[in-house]
């Protein structure tokens, strides 16, 4: 029997700040006090909050964008979308039908020297790897963390059908774009960061666009026509769903065939002396963990009612990551937010690695993720 859990949900919420806000006082007190808060008290914090791309539940409908134009402040999207009256894909994002191997850029000596030089005179601070694994809910190798208000039933969403059919089309049927396109990472695994370290650029080399340029070109590959979007969302923070939404709307309208909708973040975990990373091994090569996450509509709203398409896409992803590639997936986080998941029934948000990985560490995982993506999205054969 599924229970709702509202009340419950409340109570917890109250603890939770209690606990958090205690745990703020410590650390502020430690910190003036010239002590530095341990990694674990650190990871239990970041545990403990929402991550970075899903503070709350966030109701967005294309009403209230199209009603509210003066509060975009960004360029036009339209000029990167291809013309819907030649459906043409751009040469980048064209079916090569050859594999894609990934190209890995360790840094040289010479490199590393360089960068330490360009930093001279700065503080460093430690970047600690972690690996996180465990949820409070699991079902096979599939771990979930559910802070949500709804009662999950792992093995009967695992069995529901998809809210989509993929077909063997050359129309574009996976859109990757970033909410935050900002979002960066370390240049190099020194294991220390510098206090100039700032995880936020314009360098689509540097920044999640490098992530989803791994996912896109490993399903093109796979013959999975993939649209990069990299229009730049959070030229101001607030507003940037909002944005992207409306960037999404623009592709779904101009190809009706796009199933599949991906928006790729990065997490942040750690304070500005002490950071953490999360880590795994895949074939003998370090890569950053990934977690996807997918929204509850706990308080009934029609514009979020398939929600739980959302879900099964991401268990199936969770699920067939973990045989490919154990320890590479953090736990699905399940929670009661939405965040432009209600765009169609194939939507999710997922965040690789953090702001501590490195670009090879993430753009490895990229490649990786790909790979799973083109086993969960192939179509039928015929």
């Amino acid at each position: 029997m599924r229970i709702n859990k509202e009340l419950i949900r409340k109570s917890g919420f109250i603890c939770t700040t209690a606990i958090l806000l205690t745990s703020a006082v410590i650390c502020t007190g430690l910190r003036i006090s010239g002590v530095t808060p341990s990694v674990p008290l650190t990871i239990l914090a970041a545990e403990g909050t929402l991550p970075a791309a899903a503070q709350s539940y966030n109701k967005i409908s294309e009403e209230s964008i199209i009603s509210k134009p003066d509060e975009i402040s960004i360029p036009a999207v339209t000029d990167n979308i291809p013309d819907p009256e030649k459906k043409t894909i751009p040469v980048s994002e064209k079916n090569t039908d050859k594999p894609y191997t990934f190209e890995a850029s360790e840094p040289t000596e010479e490199e590393l020297k360089q960068y330490n030089a360009e930093h001279s005179g700065e503080e460093q601070y430690p970047v600690t790897e972690i690996s996180i694994t465990k949820g409070n809910e699991s079902f096979g190798n599939i771990e979930i963390k559910n802070s949500s208000s709804y009662d999950l039933d792992i093995a009967e969403e695992l069995k529901g059908k998809l809210g989509f059919t993929m077909e063997n089309t050359n129309e574009p049927q996976v859109l990757i774009y970033h909410t935050h396109t900002g979002e960066s990472f370390l240049t190099y695994d020194t294991g220390y960061f510098f206090e100039s370290f700032y995880p936020r650029t314009d360098d689509k080399t540097k920044n999640v666009c490098a992530v989803g340029e791994e996912i896109s070109k490993q399903l093109n590959s796979a013959g999975i026509v993939t649209i990069h979007d990299t229009t730049i969302h959070d030229s101001t923070y607030s507003g940037a769903y909002d944005r992207s939404m409306a960037t999404i709307q623009k592709y779904l309208k101009k190809y009706p065939t796009i199933k599949v909708v991906l928006d790729i973040h990065r997490d942040g975990i750690g304070t500005d002396t002490e950071r953490c990373k999360p880590v795994c091994t895949v074939n003998n090569k370090k890569a950053a963990q990934i977690m996807l996450l997918a929204g509850y509509n706990y308080d009934g709203c029609e514009e979020f009612k398939d929600w739980e398409y959302n879900l099964r896409l991401a268990l199936k992803i969770q699920k067939q990551a973990q045989e490919m590639y154990p320890g590479m997936m953090r736990p699905l986080y399940f929670a009661d937010f939405m965040y432009n998941m209600n765009a169609n029934t194939g939507s999710l948000l997922i965040e690789i690695g953090a702001d501590s990985n490195t670009v090879e560490e993430v753009r490895y995982s990229g490649y990786l993720l790909g790979e799973v993506l083109k086993n969960v999205l192939s179509p039928p054969k015929t």
